[in-house]
C-alpha cells in the first residue's frame, strides 16, 4: 500500500481529510506548547475545519472552561499585586481547574461521543510548573490522577518553535505566565521537548514544527494526526 501523501490545504480556508475526520469522532485531543509557539492560531484554524467537517465538537480551555475555573483562571493569570502566589498553590490551582472542567464538560462531552479539544492541559503544567518550576513529575503525577479521574487526552499536540521566533509572537500585554522572562520560557520549552523525548512511539505527545507557515503547520497537524489515529 503506497505511503499517503501529506496533506496540503489548497486555499485560505484549510480542510480536513476524510480519513481524519472519520477517526476523531470521541477523541480528546489538546494543543499545547510555548508561549508564542503560534497554538492559538492553530486551534483556531483546526476548529473551523473540523466544524466544517460536520464534527460535533467541545471546545475547552485550561485553566478554565467552566464558571469555577474562570474564576481560578483569573486568580492565576492575572498580575498579582499582593504576596507572589506559592509554585505549589498554583500548581493545585490548575489541578482544581482541571478537576472541575474535566467531571462537569470533558467527561460527558467524551460519552457523547463528541470531539473534545482543549487549549492546554496536564502537559502544562509538567511543563511550566514541573520543568521550569521545579515541582517533580512524580508529585504532578499524583496530583493529576486525582483530578483527572481517569480522563486523559487521546493525543497532545505540542507546537515548537525558537525562542526568538516565539518570543517575537507574544502579546506587548503579557499575562503573569507569559512574563516570566527568558530563561523560564526555555525551560519551559525544554520540559515541552521531554514529553514528546519520552513517548517514542508517539501515542500521547505528537511534536509539531510550527516554524513554516500558518498553512505549512497546519498541514504538519494532519500529518500527525493521519499517524496516530488512520496509519
Amino acid at each position: 500500500m503506497s505511503e499517503p501523501k501529506p496533506f496540503k490545504p489548497e486555499s485560505d480556508a484549510p480542510t480536513l481529510p476524510s480519513d481524519v475526520v472519520d477517526a476523531l469522532p470521541g477523541k480528546f485531543l489538546v494543543f499545547d506548547g510555548p508561549d508564542g509557539s503560534g497554538k492559538s492560531t492553530q486551534l483556531k484554524m483546526f476548529l473551523n475545519a473540523a466544524k466544517g467537517a460536520g464534527l460535533k465538537i467541545k471546545e475547552v480551555r485550561e485553566p478554565g472552561g467552566t464558571e469555577i475555573g474562570e474564576k481560578i483562571r483569573d486568580a492565576l493569570l492575572e498580575h498579582l499585586d499582593r504576596e507572589e502566589m506559592s509554585l505549589r498553590c498554583e500548581m493545585l490551582l490548575y489541578m482544581a481547574s482541571r478537576a472541575q472542567l474535566c467531571e462537569q464538560v470533558i467527561d460527558p462531552a467524551l460519552k457523547r461521543g463528541e470531539l473534545v479539544v482543549a487549549d492546554r492541559f496536564v502537559s502544562s503544567t509538567y511543563a511550566y510548573q514541573g520543568a521550569a518550576g521545579g515541582i517533580p513529575f512524580t508529585e504532578i503525577d499524583q496530583a493529576a490522577e486525582i483530578a483527572m479521574q481517569g480522563v486523559s487526552p487521546d493525543a497532545t499536540l505540542i507546537f515548537d518553535v525558537d525562542q526568538e521566533t516565539a518570543a517575537s509572537r507574544l502579546n506587548p500585554l503579557l499575562d503573569r505566565m507569559e512574563a516570566k522572562g527568558a530563561a523560564f520560557h526555555q525551560r519551559v520549552r525544554e520540559g515541552y521537548q521531554t514529553l514528546i523525548t519520552g513517548d517514542p512511539d508517539r501515542l500521547s505527545y505528537l511534536g509539531i514544527d510550527a516554524r513554516g507557515s500558518e498553512s505549512q503547520v497546519f498541514s504538519n497537524i494532519v500529518d500527525a494526526l493521519r499517524e496516530r489515529f488512520v496509519d
